[in-house]
């Protein structure tokens, strides 16, 4: 029974088939057998692609171009893939850390 890829921060992930992402409305094709690596460059490039996009909005929003709830909506969006990814450093290192107390 195979197992599901874990989705990125703001991507809903299918294997084999094509994501759409909930944020910028592209599509990417997930393969099952992506490295470890690229999981987590796409998961970093995710979050600053969030981070580039709130402080857009919060420029058009003094710019009196864009709408305030916009604005408040990309930062809050900005905040929690951040978060998430520092969660999952925790965990990365946590299981180092684990993973070097063992005794060989």
């Amino acid at each position: 029974m195979a197992i599901p890829p874990v989705a990125l921060a703001g991507t809903h992930a299918v294997t084999e088939t094509a994501a759409t992402s909930a944020t910028t409305g592209s599509t990417a094709v997930v393969q099952g057998g992506g490295s470890f690596a690229d999981t987590l460059k796409g998961l970093v490039d995710s979050v600053d692609e969030n981070a580039s996009q709130a402080n857009d909005a919060v420029v058009g929003m003094l710019n009196k171009t864009g709408d305030v709830h916009d604005a408040m909506i990309a930062l809050q969006r900005a905040e929690m893939s951040l978060q998430l990814t520092v969660q999952i450093r925790n965990k990365i290192v946590q299981a180092y850390q684990d993973i070097m107390r063992m005794p060989v």
